[in-house]
């Protein structure tokens, strides 16, 4: 098995883990070996009483100054050494040199520890035990051979952090988790800084922007190859289009030209002949497909192009002259268009395109409505509703989604009698979604047909 490289993805989440691991080690071993509860040299100051302590314990083994202290035996002697002074902050022990506890024999947990640490009185040292600082051993001579004296003293300070943390499990974790936190986030930033350039990459290209990023062919190996063969698709794609747009523009043109000529003949027909339904039919037909022709082209360039002339605009600059025009247009056919207030809410896209796919919603309303359409602006969470609602015969229920479809017409006279080609709403559709917007259809209150559109607002 090949060990994998450090330019890999997979390499560098091993070694980082493992270097956190081993830094998590080291500094729980270091923070034992700052435990002062380790044996350690005893204060020069404390050194001197305890070695004064055990040299008048000596003396007053082996040469007792009072009557009732002589009398006494050898135990009894050690035992009265070994009484508590009156504040009870220290203890005097004695053990044998073997490190049997002499006196005394209760209470002596933390000497029996201590004892196996510290047995040689020419290096005495000193170790805490939760709140009680063991030191020793002294040599103690006495007429039945050498002791060793141990002396116990109360910690009146708050414990140090360090003992804290290693006698509290969860402290201790916790410090394992600061530790290696750093290490872990930095970790995690890494992996998934490459995965949101990709990310963001491909949105970019679902929105239409069919542009290469350099950027994502750094970091890890994956990502690196991950990143190439997403720019290879972007070029793919760009070709692709390309040669959809030339073609289009070629097909327009072709068929543009034979339309042309058809058209100049039907004229000249008529000037010599005179008007008849054949000819007149043949007009309206060649210039209902020459229609078709450039909306399709419109389309196309619709979905391709669109993001390449984003503008940021406020819905009063854009929309309101386009409003006024189409309120005109609607009183010349004897309809009412009302709208409410259009404020200056910041939107960014592509005018032209934000225009046009109002305008054919509107449009159609005042063509197929009776006499009313009513527009309603409103906005909420950053998000612009626009709902347009006509009075007029509407569109059937089963056949609201598929109004948005190119080349769809209703079964009802709504566009079959109307000389529509059927791409107005499609053109609306696609330059909505380009938008990151949605469209939807339904039955109006007022009878005919009522269309929401939402768009996302500046923030």
């Amino acid at each position: 098995m090949k060990f994998p490289g450090i330019t890999s993805l997979y390499g560098r989440i091993f070694a980082i883990f493992w270097f956190t691991l081993f830094v998590v080690v080291v500094t729980i071993v270091l923070l034992f070996q700052l435990d002062p509860r380790t044996g350690q040299a005893i204060p020069e100051p404390h050194l001197k009483r305890l070695e004064s302590t055990a040299t008048n314990a000596s003396q007053a083994l082996t040469y007792p100054r009072h009557d009732n202290f002589k009398r006494l035996s050898f135990d009894q002697k050690i035992r009265r050494l070994t009484k508590r002074r009156d504040n009870h902050d220290e203890q005097i022990y004695f053990t044998t040199i073997d490190g049997d506890i002499i006196a005394p024999q209760k209470h002596t947990k933390a000497l029996r520890n201590f004892i196996t640490v510290s047995d040689d009185p020419a290096s005495p040292k000193q170790r805490l035990y939760g709140r009680w600082m063991m030191a020793g051993p002294f040599a103690v001579n006495t007429p039945n051979g050498d002791i060793y004296m141990y002396n116990g003293t109360v910690w009146r300070g708050a414990p140090p952090f360090i003992i804290q943390i290693l006698d509290k499990p969860f402290k201790l974790l916790l410090v394992t988790m600061l530790v290696s936190t750093p290490f872990l986030l930095w970790l995690a930033w890494a992996v998934t800084r490459p995965a949101r350039r990709l990310q963001y990459a491909a949105e970019r290209v679902a929105q239409g922007e069919f542009t290469a990023d350099p950027n994502l062919e750094t970091g890890p190996r994956e990502f690196k190859q991950a990143g190439a063969s997403f720019n290879q698709m972007v070029g793919a794609l760009n070709t692709m289009i390309s040669g959809q747009q030339r073609l289009l523009s070629d097909i327009s043109h072709e068929l543009r030209s034979p339309l042309t000529r058809l058209r100049m003949a039907t004229a000249l027909a008529q000037r010599k002949q005179g008007s008849s339904k054949e000819l007149s039919r043949i007009d309206t037909e060649a210039e209902r497909l020459e229609t078709m022709i450039g909306e399709l082209l419109e389309l196309s360039r619709m979905q391709v192009n669109s993001h390449q002339q984003n503008e940021q605009l406020d819905c009063h600059t854009l929309w309101y002259e386009m409003l006024e025009d189409a309120k005109f247009e609607a009183e010349q056919c004897h309809k009412t268009l009302r709208y409410n207030t259009l404020q200056d809410w910041p939107i960014t896209g592509n005018p032209n395109l934000l225009i046009s796919a109002l305008e054919n919603v509107i449009r159609n309303a005042i063509k197929y409505g009776n006499d009313v359409i009513e527009l309603n602006f409103s906005v909420q969470q950053h998000l612009l509703t626009i709902t347009i609602d006509d009075n007029g015969e509407g569109v059937p229920e089963a056949e609201l989604d598929d109004i948005f479809r190119p080349f769809y017409r209703v079964s009802t006279a709504r566009d079959r009698d109307s000389g529509g080609t059927g791409l107005g709403l499609a053109i609306t559709e696609s330059a909505i979604r380009q938008h990151r917007g949605t469209i939807e259809a339904k039955q109006s209150p007022l009878g005919g047909l009522n269309i929401t559109i939402t768009l996302p607002l500046c923030r």
